[in-house]
């Protein structure tokens, strides 16, 4: 398993590649300051697909947005 440091450090690389700086802090301003519900959200989200659809989903956006791995955090 992943230490929680590293979780973090590839987590706020993968914001800042995707949404820039500004934007990163602004996401984790919202975070903080609503009662996001992960749970509820991913239900929501998730429930009615299939596991053979979630992989094609995941595949798709793989290809899309291919992983460039051992991101750095500024």
């Amino acid at each position: 398993m992943i230490a929680d440091i590293e979780i973090m450090n590839r987590g706020i690389a993968c914001l800042i590649r995707e949404l820039g700086i500004v934007e990163t802090e602004a996401f984790i301003s919202y975070l903080k300051n609503e009662k996001f519900d992960y749970t509820k959200w991913r239900k929501d989200k998730f429930d009615d697909m299939s596991l053979s659809e979630i992989g094609k989903a995941a595949a798709e956006y793989e290809s899309k947005h291919p992983f460039k791995g051992n991101a750095k955090v500024i």
